[in-house]
Parts: C-alpha cells; sequence; structure tokens
C-alpha cells in the first residue's frame, strides 16, 4: 500500500476502526494465546473489523460470520497475498493456496488422490503403528517435551511417507519451516522460504521424467497443455506441500495435548467413553484453532459499514471464529460432547478448505487414543516456562510433560 493509500485509513472518519494490535503478539504470546486474544478483541470497545497500523497497516476481522463471508468473497478478497507484510512479488506463490478460482482447481486435483478417504484409511495403521512407537519409547522415562518428541515426528513421518521423502531429510525440513514461518525477523524468514523453496525445486525435479507415485512425482510430472508447469509455479506448490504437511497439524496437536495434561476430568471423560474421542477431536480443533489467514483486497468492497479499497490486506485469526459467542454457547470451554453448530473455520473454508483436513483429524484422533491408553495421568511441568509464537501459525514452541513412570 501506498503512504497515501495508508494515510487514507488514519483519516477522521476511520477513527472509530482504528484499534493499534499486532496480530503476531497480541495477547502475550499466552500458553492460552486462542483466549487471550478473545479476550484483548471481543470487547464491545472493539470493532468487529478493524485497521491496526501494525506490520504496514491492514484490517483485522474477528468474527465468525464475516471471517466465513470473506474466505467465500474470491471476487473482492484474493488469497494471492495470505501474510503481512506482503512478500516480495518475486517469491513464488505457494499453489493452490495462493490462486483464485477457478485456476486454483487445476492445482488442487494434482494432490487431492493422496488425501482423499481412501488413501487416508491406507495411511490408518501406519499412524497408529508409530505413534504407539514413539509413546513406547519414551514413556519408561516419565517424561517428554511434547513438540519435539511426539508432536513433530508423528505427521510429518506420515507427511513424508505421501511424499516419498527420506526421514534423514526431516531435521532440515523442520528448521527451514521453523524459519520461514516462525523466524524473528524478515531476513530469517525469507532466508528460511529460500532454503525450503531450493529444497522443494531440487527434489520435484529429480522425480521429472519418472514414474514415481508419490505426491512430489505427482506434480512434478503434471502437465497443462501438454506443458510442465514452469519452474517457479512448481516451486511453490511443493513448498506449500511441506509447509502444510510439516507444521500445522504438530501445532494444534501441541494445544491439545496442553488442554490434555492440565484438565485431568477431560481425560477421564474419554477414557472411560473412547466412542467420545472423534467428537472431542473436533472440540480441541474449534477451541485451539492456530492459523492467521490473509487476503489481499482486489476489489473495493463495502461490507458492514467497512470500505475495503484495492490492496488492503486483511487478516482474520480463524481461532477466533471458534470461540465466537455469536456463534457457540459458552466458547471458551471445551465439551467434549457439544452440541448444536460445530462448525469451525480451523480448516479454513470454500474452495480452499484445507485438502489435509480429513488426515489430520485421524492422526489427533489416534494420539489420543494411544496416548490415553499409555499415559493416562500426565500434567506440563510446573517448573518450566511455556512459549507461544505466532506468525502465520500459532504454535507452542515446546511442552515438557511428565508423569509417573
Amino acid at each position: 500500500m501506498s503512504e497515501a493509500h495508508a494515510a487514507g485509513h488514519t483519516h477522521a472518519m476511520w477513527a472509530d476502526l482504528l484499534f493499534d494490535y499486532d496480530i503476531y503478539g497480541g495477547s502475550g504470546l499466552d500458553a492460552d494465546y486462542q483466549l487471550n486474544a478473545r479476550r484483548q478483541l471481543h470487547q464491545d470497545s472493539v470493532p468487529d473489523i478493524f485497521w491496526t497500523p501494525r506490520h504496514g497497516g491492514h484490517w483485522v476481522v474477528t468474527r465468525a460470520e464475516d471471517i466465513r463471508a470473506i474466505i467465500k468473497d474470491h471476487e473482492h478478497f484474493s488469497s494471492r497475498s495470505i501474510t503481512v507484510p506482503k512478500p516480495p512479488e518475486t517469491q513464488p506463490k505457494m499453489l493452490p493456496l495462493q490462486a483464485d478460482p477457478p485456476h486454483h482447481t487445476q492445482y488442487r486435483d494434482l494432490v487431492k488422490p493422496f488425501l482423499s478417504p481412501q488413501a487416508v484409511n491406507a495411511l490408518t495403521e501406519d499412524v497408529r503403528r508409530l505413534a504407539i512407537h514413539l509413546i513406547e519409547g519414551f514413556r519408561p522415562e516419565g517424561r517428554c517435551e511434547f513438540i519435539g518428541d511426539f508432536a513433530t515426528h508423528l505427521p510429518v513421518a506420515i507427511f513424508m511417507k505421501i511424499a516419498g521423502l527420506p526421514e534423514e531429510d526431516r531435521p532440515y525440513l523442520l528448521h527451514c519451516c521453523e524459519e520461514t514461518i516462525r523466524g524473528a525477523s524478515d531476513a530469517i524468514r525469507m532466508e528460511g522460504r529460500r532454503k525450503l523453496g531450493a529444497y522443494a525445486f531440487a527434489r520435484a525435479l529429480e522425480r521429472r521424467g519418472g514414474d514415481g507415485a508419490d505426491m512430489i512425482s505427482a506434480v512434478a510430472n503434471a502437465k497443462f497443455d501438454g506443458a510442465y508447469m514452469d519452474d517457479i509455479a512448481l516451486t511453490g506448490m511443493v513448498t506449500l506441500l511441506l509447509l502444510g504437511g510439516l507444521d500445522t497439524v504438530a501445532s494444534n496437536m501441541g494445544f491439545s495435548a496442553r488442554f490434555l495434561a492440565m484438565n485431568p476430568a477431560h481425560r477421564r471423560q474419554l477414557i472411560d467413553n473412547p466412542k467420545l474421542i472423534p467428537g472431542a477431536v473436533e472440540e480441541l480443533l474449534r477451541r485451539f484453532g492456530v492459523i492467521n489467514l490473509g487476503r489481499e483486497v482486489i476489489a473495493d468492497r463495502s461490507y458492514k459499514g467497512v470500505d475495503f479499497r484495492a490492496g488492503d490486506m486483511v487478516i482474520m485469526p480463524t481461532y477466533l471464529d471458534g470461540l465466537d459467542e455469536r456463534q457457540f454457547h459458552d466458547a471458551a470451554s471445551v465439551d467434549f460432547e457439544r452440541r448444536g453448530n460445530v462448525m469451525h473455520s480451523t480448516f479454513g473454508g470454500h474452495v480452499h478448505r484445507c485438502m489435509g483436513a480429513m488426515l489430520a483429524r485421524v492422526e489427533l484422533r489416534i494420539f489420543v487414543e494411544e496416548w490415553l491408553k499409555r499415559l493416562p495421568d500426565f500434567e506440563v511441568n510446573a517448573r518450566e516456562d511455556i512459549h507461544v509464537s505466532a506468525r502465520g501459525v500459532v504454535t507452542i514452541e515446546r511442552l515438557p510433560l511428565v508423569w509417573r513412570p
């Protein structure tokens, strides 16, 4: 946005829509990041949609109804930019996430077979075997660091199997993802993205012309109008697969594990009645969303008294959807037998609904099932601090758990 454009949003007529809030640190990075964000933003004194001068200036949309409406409106709100500040134009777009209809469909269709119900069902026993192996590995010790010892192993190993990547690359890829998503400066984040892109492009080129049955081979060998995808599009698409497969499920899992560690009555409920676990997973996904979802305004739009202008950026903290009292009764509470509305925006929505949602649910369900069978009583190690980092994805960095071995 130009300085003049930005200045337009600070004119007196906008005063009632101004609120100084840092989307990447506004809740104080407390361990219950989501609830603290809601306490600050779901107040009568804060507009449902407001303009903050942070990160180049952007809109923040805080209510479920408006988040869902904007996600659907791709004619005015484009996915071509999804973070603030906007990345350089030269950075490869992560396809299909940063493509709008109808063009995104051709990219999405390449990946769909690997995340279909049939494909996910075929992976279920692999997920279960790995979950049991990991838990049994540290159970006798009476402690683990949940993020490093479990959450970044289980979903990551399964993704790497789908993508046909070697296990020995996992530490490097996790390091690149961490820099890309949560690096301490723009320079670190750009360098992480560059390294991830270089890795993605190299792996894709290795497979071009081959007969591999993995996800990256499918993307590398796809042809549109008789030609391979160009190098920039190929790099961006494989980069997205890496980021999606290596980060978001681990983040959801961390918040879910912390909740279970701190709430023995909820644990007992699931141990006594395991049939509640699928619904419990959905409730944990609603309550502990992790995505700050961005859109770029590409055509002027007036909506509920807010004049969005072409070039503006909009950020939607999707975790505020799941905590909206206008949509969910007693939204801050976790109710494993919740009735009524259970729809949420944790996986995005509309045409850009996360393709990996079914796999994520399976991984989270099996985590809860196998963990509670083996470790029914555990808690957060009170002697260690828990740190949350927030950028495009909100994550617990370390979660030390203890139990009686």
